[in-house]
């Protein structure tokens, strides 16, 4: 008797521990760390709803042994609320993967990521210098450098814009594409006639539209984001500034403003009428819930997300850990994924290779594409 018992106490510690195995393996979280509260807000909801499709597409999918669920913590948009939302994913909740965004917020995490083998994905920040941030940080979005290559030989010698003034934040992504532009339009014969940068925070542009006026400008690029940006279209058409707008970022709100209409702006390039059934099924679902069309952002999230579901599902039939480490591997030896807007490779910075078009805000719903490169 006591043998028996012996064996059965082994067996009933057996099957806790197979049990408890199997629970870990279901209970697979990675991390968000999006602006959700603070004045770009705003953006935290649009890649939300990117990163919440995908998640549900993947459970439905039975993609991963188990189910996929998000730990989200507030950046609230600035670096210092960002490094400590992303030292309670790493520290706390222990993620392998986590998803931001905001050049400066990107910036202040990706140390503790390389340290604590954690990957960062970027969606949203275009600073060419997160290309720079190490093997855990990998961008999911072409970059500054990369928009504005496309966008400015358009201006110049397609429109025949040549004088250039830039109204930027006054942190690190403005900053980047300031560098850009002065770097670019040189190269096509243009001319960067003016840099005004603005607060964080900054609702009041009067001032700035009257420096706009006085340089007389072909171009006002705008480097910014969010409400601000909204509030900068409209005070300086209200001000008197008729020319062209441009920018490499846009919202639905900035779509809808009246005074946006015409604007340009960049965005790598997606057919949304693609018959691909990734792309039509997202599109079918986004529209479905949200009651009006996907954007690139919320496609970049939702691509962000898939690609952890395509290395996770394949090192869980290898047997493999799924850690930053094996997640990085992976993804070097796959080399090309499947994405909305097509297959899609990552070059040796860990930043995705996608063809970039121009685009005109035409009003509510988005814009249509002005141009491509041949």
């Amino acid at each position: 008797m006591p043998g028996l018992i012996q064996v059965g106490v082994r067996g009933l510690i057996g099957l806790a521990l197979a049990c408890s195995t199997v629970l870990h393996a279901q209970d697979i979280k990675i991390g968000t760390l999006f602006p959700l509260s603070g004045r770009i807000a705003v953006l935290g909801d649009v890649f939300n709803t990117g990163v919440n499709l995908a998640v549900d597409h993947l459970n439905a999918d039975k993609m991963l042994s188990g189910k996929l669920s998000i730990v989200a913590e507030d950046s609230q948009g600035t670096p210092q609320q960002g490094v400590i939302g992303m030292s309670k994913l790493v520290n706390v909740d222990k993620v392998p993967y986590v998803m931001s965004g905001v050049t400066g917020v990107l910036k202040a995490i990706a140390p503790i990521g390389q340290r604590a083998s954690v990957v960062t994905v970027n969606g949203g920040g275009v600073g060419p210098d997160l290309a720079e941030l190490g093997p855990y940080a990998w961008n999911v979005i072409p970059l500054a450098t990369i928009q504005v290559q496309e966008l400015i030989p358009f201006m110049v010698k397609e429109r025949g814009l040549k004088r250039f003034v830039i109204v930027y934040l006054d942190d690190p992504t403005g900053e980047g594409l300031r560098k850009a532009l002065e770097k670019e339009l040189p190269r096509v014969g243009g001319e960067l006639v003016e840099a005004l940068s603005i607060p964080v925070g900054s609702q009041q542009f009067g001032g700035i539209a009257a420096k706009v006026r006085a340089a007389r400008p072909d171009v006002i690029f705008l480097g910014s984001v969010g409400p601000q940006q909204v509030q900068l279209v409209k005070q300086l058409r209200d001000n008197g500034v008729t020319q062209q707008l441009a920018t490499y970022y846009t919202l639905p709100e900035l779509d809808a403003l009246p005074e946006a209409k015409g604007m340009y702006y960049t965005s790598q390039v997606v057919d949304w009428d693609s018959k691909d059934p990734l792309t039509r099924r997202f599109v079918t679902d986004f529209k479905a819930r949200h009651n009006r069309n996907p954007d690139t952002t919320a496609a970049n999230y939702y691509n962000a997300v898939r690609l952890f579901g395509v290395l996770a599902s394949e090192l869980q039939k290898q047997g493999k850990p799924i850690n930053a480490e094996n997640l990085l591997a992976q993804r070097l030896a796959q080399k090309s994924f499947d994405f909305i807007g097509g297959k899609v490779g990552f070059d040796a910075t860990g930043t995705v290779m996608m063809p970039i078009q121009v685009n005109e805000i035409t009003g509510p719903g988005g814009g249509k594409m002005v141009y491509l490169r041949k």
